[in-house]
């Protein structure tokens, strides 16, 4: 397995991740995942921030297994990234959301945004604990924020990670070492 930038060559390979999630995990997407020509843009755009899967298979035959984006925010946020992380429902609980998590982390702090934010549905545990875990805490719960395919209501957690409060949590988990690792 291996985290590489998102290119046009992982396309066909990302939209196929996209249309296997559950429609669950569908519902907490912003973007429309599931949309070739949105996924294509991605790859093309040369946009602040960045794009990564995780990919496992011979170039010929890969298949995606997990995505993660750091989205910088437009106007007099634009020292903050937004963390999108989603990863398949079979590799769940293996390492991977941390592995793709922390890459976010070190190319945001590389690309100068001092502090980043993502979005948590309230009852998802694991995902607040990875994030937590690499120094990310709690900013805001917005109750009944979003609205799943059901019909039902649920609360979204924001945290946050300040990167000049955080650097000693991040020298902890190993992350100030890859930022001083050469490319």
């Amino acid at each position: 397995m291996a985290v590489v930038e998102l290119g046009p060559e992982r396309c066909d390979a990302l939209l196929r991740f996209f249309e296997a999630l559950p429609d669950g995990d569908l519902t907490f997407i912003k973007e429309e995942v599931t949309d070739p020509e949105t996924v294509r843009s991605w790859a093309s755009a040369k946009t602040p921030g960045g794009r990564w899967v995780a990919v496992d298979g011979s170039p010929d035959a890969e298949e995606v297994t997990g995505y993660v984006a750091v989205r910088p925010l437009p106007g007099w946020s634009d020292h903050v990234g937004e963390v999108r992380l989603v990863v398949s429902p079979s590799r769940r609980g293996s390492g991977l959301g941390r592995e793709l998590a922390r890459r976010a982390l070190v190319e945001a702090v590389s690309s100068g945004l001092s502090k980043l934010v993502v979005e948590v549905v309230a009852e998802q545990g694991a995902a607040l604990a990875l994030f937590t875990d690499l120094g990310f805490s709690g900013e805001a719960l917005l109750r009944d924020h979003i609205r799943d395919r059901g019909g039902q209501l649920r609360d979204l957690m924001v945290l946050a990670h300040h990167v000049s409060e955080t650097w000693a949590g991040m020298d902890t988990v190993g992350i100030a070492d890859e930022l001083d690792a050469p490319g």
